[in-house]
């Protein structure tokens, strides 16, 4: 049994999967720089573990486990196993660069259904399998998590032997994972209860929770935990993750915040103002467009167009907004830079974003700012988002790049909406540029057309979503698409202020993103 550890009884561990559960989500591959980048935003938020990927998966997932590893400053990185030497052995050399930061998280599907028909294991197995993965593990590596797979569908006495088992082993943290979304807020936190009554040193580890949100209740399910007792949260930026995703990270941190009547004391170490920033970058890095009324981060979060709502605004913020913008990051439109502004005062003004911005990168953003802000009178929060969104984003996952586009109509004045448009297109790949031009029925459709003909692929726009991103008659847009390119259906996003251009923009994005998709599937078929 492990001996008692000295901790906040109060404090919430806050443990993000999105660099590995999230990446599950179907169009959320990431390569390696959009990890590493998403890796220092969720240290500058505060997070306390990363889960930063599966190493024995491939040698990208090794690599990327291993940099993060070596790059991380503060928070504890975790690297996923299942209950197999060969696993746990690739996971404990990936997070070795931590050093006394680095977890070893084993898996083992527990519950009748498992067992029967994936596992063809007998409890005893079952059980046997557990301890000595973790007793192994530990030989390895000091920090080791250990989740029951599907064990809101577990027999509860049953969850307790295999709990028990992997506690007396040496795990330091036991997760309860409602793997497939089943769990309902009063029985999980009972089952937790359970736990807690029925296992002999259960207080001596952290009980960890992990919510999938196939019925809406992934939230729910960790918030009834918590109170249940659970003390680890495992969640995901956004929410993504496989199927309908994981328990939110902004909106459990934000619900136990603003609820601190339903949870008197509890504290995590979540820098809330970098929320919105964190989000709006992940959103950036995967195109996966976010709902507009998704809590705590969504475009209308804190939008008010209603006359009354608008009335009692003005007189009181709290008549209808139950947390401050400010307070989870949302940008205030109001506080802007201009072209006469400097680098070290736009390094600041991205900092209190939230947007963690290595000094390379900032030198790009700058000089992009510089330019942009000669077009625009004013350069608003959104706009630096924006600028951070497609720059860094552009230095690690572009293969073609967009040099030159230029539309018109049939009679050769600039192209509108539903005219016979032909788009010309030149594209740069490896220093190499390809020009090439087609037709369509709008000057969108004559530019993915000359696009896909540039590229030799047959890409299709599946959905298409503009929205302003910024203020004023020389607001930039945001082009949102879902496209099949190559066999994958994936997100793109650009932006400009040019329509035509930011369309081109999210559709090359959308293309880039699905050949080193395929590109990476490849490599791990002939891997395996």
């Amino acid at each position: 049994m492990n001996p008692p550890q000295s901790r906040d009884p109060n404090r919430v561990i806050v443990f993000d999967t999105t660099l590995r559960d999230g990446e599950q989500s179907p169009g959320a591959s990431m390569n390696l720089g959009e990890k590493l980048e998403v890796a220092r935003t969720l240290e500058a938020l505060g997070v306390d573990v990363i889960e930063a990927g599966f190493p024995v998966a491939s040698p990208d997932d090794f690599a990327a486990v291993k940099t993060i590893a070596e790059q991380s400053q503060r928070a504890i990185i975790c690297g996923l196993a299942r209950s197999l030497k060969g696993d746990i052995e690739r996971a404990a050399e990936a997070v070795k660069p931590a050093g006394s930061r680095g977890r070893v998280h084993i898996f083992l599907a527990t519950s009748a259904i498992h067992r029967q028909f994936k596992l063809n294991k007998v409890k005893e197995e079952i059980v046997k399998q557990a301890r000595e993965s973790v007793a192994y593990a530990r030989t390895l590596c000091d920090d080791i998590e250990f989740s029951p797979e599907d064990a809101s569908r577990t027999e509860p006495d049953f969850l307790a032997e295999v709990v028990q088992a992997v506690i007396d082993a040496g795990a330091r943290t036991v997760n309860i994972p409602d793997t497939v979304g089943y769990a309902y807020p009063e029985d999980y936190a009972n089952l937790i209860s359970y736990l807690r009554k029925n296992v002999r040193g259960i207080d001596d580890v952290v009980i960890s929770v992990h919510c999938h949100n196939d019925l809406g209740l992934a939230v729910a399910n960790s918030l009834a935990a918590v109170r249940a007792g659970a003390r680890q949260v495992e969640c995901t930026i956004n929410g993504i993750g496989e199927r309908a995703g994981n328990c939110s990270l902004e909106e459990v941190v934000m619900a136990m915040r603003v609820r601190k009547d339903q949870f008197p004391g509890i504290t995590t170490g979540i820098v809330s103002q970098h929320l919105y920033g964190a989000s709006r970058l992940l959103q950036s890095i995967t195109g996966l467009p976010l709902q507009r009324n998704k809590a705590i981060v969504g475009d209308n979060a804190f939008a008010h167009e209603s006359g009354i709502h608008q009335h009692g605004m003005m007189k009181n913020p709290e008549t209808y907004e139950i947390m401050t913008p400010k307070s989870v990051g949302v940008p205030d439109t109001n506080m802007v830079l201009g072209k006469h502004s400097g680098r070290a005062a736009l390094g600041k003004r991205l900092e209190q974003l939230g947007l963690a911005v290595e000094d390379a990168d900032l030198n790009k953003v700058f000089d992009a700012f510089k330019i942009l802000a000669d077009k625009k009178k004013e350069m608003y929060d959104g706009d630096l988002i924006a600028l951070v969104e497609e720059v860094v984003r552009g230095t690690t996952a572009s293969v073609w790049r967009l040099d030159y586009l230029h539309t018109a109509s049939a009679s050769g004045e600039s192209a509108g909406s539903g005219a016979m448009a032909t788009a010309t297109v030149r594209l740069v790949k490896d220093g190499k540029s390809k020009t090439d031009a087609a037709t369509g029925d709008g000057p969108v459709h004559a530019v993915v057309a000359a696009i896909n003909r540039i590229c030799g692929v047959d890409g299709l726009v599946e959905d298409y979503r503009l929205r302003a991103v910024t203020k004023g008659g020389d607001a930039q847009g945001e082009v949102s698409i879902r496209a099949s390119v190559r066999g994958v259906t994936i997100g793109g996003k650009g932006l400009s202020t040019d329509i035509v251009h930011a369309s081109a923009l999210a559709y090359l994005d959308a293309l880039n993103r699905a050949s080193l998709q395929v590109e990476r599937l490849d490599y791990r078929t002939a891997a395996s």
